[in-house]
């Protein structure tokens, strides 16, 4: 492969990266909450049942937000069914993943973890089956320090502190016709405004996320958006996104292609929202919260994805097993997150335990990394700054992206797909910068120069990579570590100049700090 050129100068940026933008998700679907994340009699559990050997890896991954209860499960969820003493907590039926919801777990126990792992609690509100009363008792109870049935509720359950959540979903996928109580834009927008204005009249501090179009390919997208936010823009700070890719196709490097996909639905997105903004004369911007995404598609037409006999509790669905392809197309969505800094303020990985999750569980057992795991933790620690605007001079490739929709399946084509996929973020305490970089050729190493102008002659602070000769390895309970990152070598640094080779189809992050 020919050189590949960057320039990255000091002025030229891209936006701040919000905190909220390394998030994460856990929902009551499988085993994220129940044999994931909380496990009374684990080995590793505390008196509350959470388990420390997941709280460990947790913290390492870094998240930053945590979106709960859902996803699907909100629709139908009643939040009063989960607080309260544990041994009079109803069971149940989830008709969003067809099992049994024994509400064992439910938002005191989320809001105490949470404050565990260090972690800012996100919650979603039903607007399926129920609608902003309900919503609007949901946060009293969370939120209102004492002195009403609701908030002295909460204290008598033993949280004599409001819980003081600040981000909240107005529901969730509401154009799908999976959801329970799928609703028409009209519908929608106006049951979130009467939602979000009993909301905010009891806590004004609070944030609001309107949900936009389940995915870019609905037939709805856009449309949808756009009289949503009609209905909503005075209420709400936050339209969200969600986005699955996949490998449907085996086509490897369409899969490598497809989060430049992402970089287009957010452009979209934010060109609606401002749209309807300018239609208001309104100097208002609406903020992205891309509070879904993922790779995610083995288990996505598996027969128990909806179906297990029995209405079990926390069946063993959709735990995606993660493969060195997968983390590489993984890492370029997490870029395609960066270099949306100035709008994308809000996002999170879907899911975080044992569903297309980062981090795999064995119940009674032990807690290991996906292959996934690595570049997130990697975005999430070094990826916290102001996001630079990267001039690219790469040669690129074709692809057509295959997204399985039934009977109206879609080809997205890519005519112009560059073999380098790149974000950089400095550190704004400390001037150090730091390259996420995906090498998207299967079989030619990348000779890469970047030309840091008015940088000096920087100092390689450290350089990583993430590859394996099997695109198809994976880690598992007895290889946990089979695919995980290594040293990068052979980069050389002079002048305004850093040079690296990057193996063919690898991830990298390499930090730079700044000259003494």
């Amino acid at each position: 492969m020919r050189k590949v050129s960057v320039l990255l100068q000091h002025d030229a940026v891209v936006g701040e990266t919000d905190p909220r933008l390394f998030g994460a998700f856990v929902e009551h679907l499988g085993r994220c909450v129940y044999g994931g994340i909380y496990e009374p009699g684990h080995k590793t559990a505390d008196k509350q049942g959470f388990r420390h050997d997941v709280l460990a890896l947790v913290r390492e991954l870094a998240p930053t937000i945590m979106r709960y209860p859902g996803g699907n499960f909100v629709s139908g969820y009643n939040w009063e069914d989960g607080v309260g003493p544990v041994e009079k907590r109803p069971r149940r039926l989830d008709l969003a993943w067809m099992s049994t919801e024994p509400n064992t777990f439910g938002t005191n126990e989320f809001i105490d973890w949470c404050r565990l792992a260090g972690i800012e609690p996100m919650l979603a509100v039903n607007l399926g089956t129920r609608g902003g009363d309900a919503a609007r008792e949901l946060l009293e109870y969370c939120n209102h320090p004492k002195g009403t049935a609701l908030s002295d509720l909460r204290r008598k359950h033993g949280w004599e502190e409001p819980h003081d959540v600040r981000f909240w979903c107005l529901g969730n996928e509401m154009d799908g016709p999976w959801q329970m109580e799928m609703k028409t834009a009209d519908e929608y927008g106006r049951i979130a405004v009467e939602a979000a204005k009993l909301m905010k009249w009891i806590d004004p501090r609070i944030e609001l996320a309107a949900c936009g179009s389940s995915g870019r390919n609905m037939p709805t997208f856009g449309a949808w958006e756009d009289r949503v936010l009609q209905h909503t823009f005075a209420h709400v700070e936050y339209i969200s996104l969600h986005t699955y890719v996949n490998n449907y196709a085996h086509d490897t490097p369409a899969l490598l292609a497809s989060p430049d996909l992402m970089d287009g639905f957010i452009e979209e997105v934010v060109a609606i929202a401002d749209s309807v903004a300018a239609r208001a004369h309104s100097t208002k911007r609406i903020m992205l919260s891309f509070d879904e995404w993922n790779v995610w598609y083995r288990t996505r037409r598996s027969s128990d994805v909806r179906v297990k006999p029995g209405w079990p509790v926390a069946p063993q669905i959709l735990e995606e097993i993660y493969s060195m392809e997968d983390a590489l197309a993984f890492g370029g969505m997490c870029i395609s997150l960066l270099n949306h800094a100035d709008r994308v303020k809000v996002a999170c990985l879907a899911q975080l335990v044992n569903v297309i999750a980062p981090i795999m569980t064995e119940t009674g057992g032990p807690a290991w990394r996906q292959t996934i795991f690595h570049p997130f933790a990697q975005m999430s620690h070094f990826g916290r700054g102001r996001v630079l605007r990267a001039e690219i001079d790469s040669p690129t490739y074709a692809a057509s992206y295959y997204d399985p929709r039934g009977s109206a399946d879609l080809h997205f084509p890519l005519p112009s797909v560059p073999y380098l996929k790149l974000a950089a973020v400095e550190d704004t305490g400390t001037g150090a910068i730091t390259l996420f970089a995906l090498n998207r050729h299967l079989e030619q190493p990348m000779p890469l120069e970047v030309t840091l102008r008015g940088f000096g002659t920087p100092a390689l602070i450290e350089a990583l990579q993430l590859r394996h000769a099997n695109l198809k390895a994976t880690n598992t309970k007895d290889r946990p570590d089979r695919v995980s990152p290594s040293t990068l070598t052979g980069v050389t640094l002079g002048v305004d100049r850093m040079k690296a080779t990057l193996a063919p189809a690898s991830w990298n992050m390499i930090r730079l700090g700044r000259p003494g």
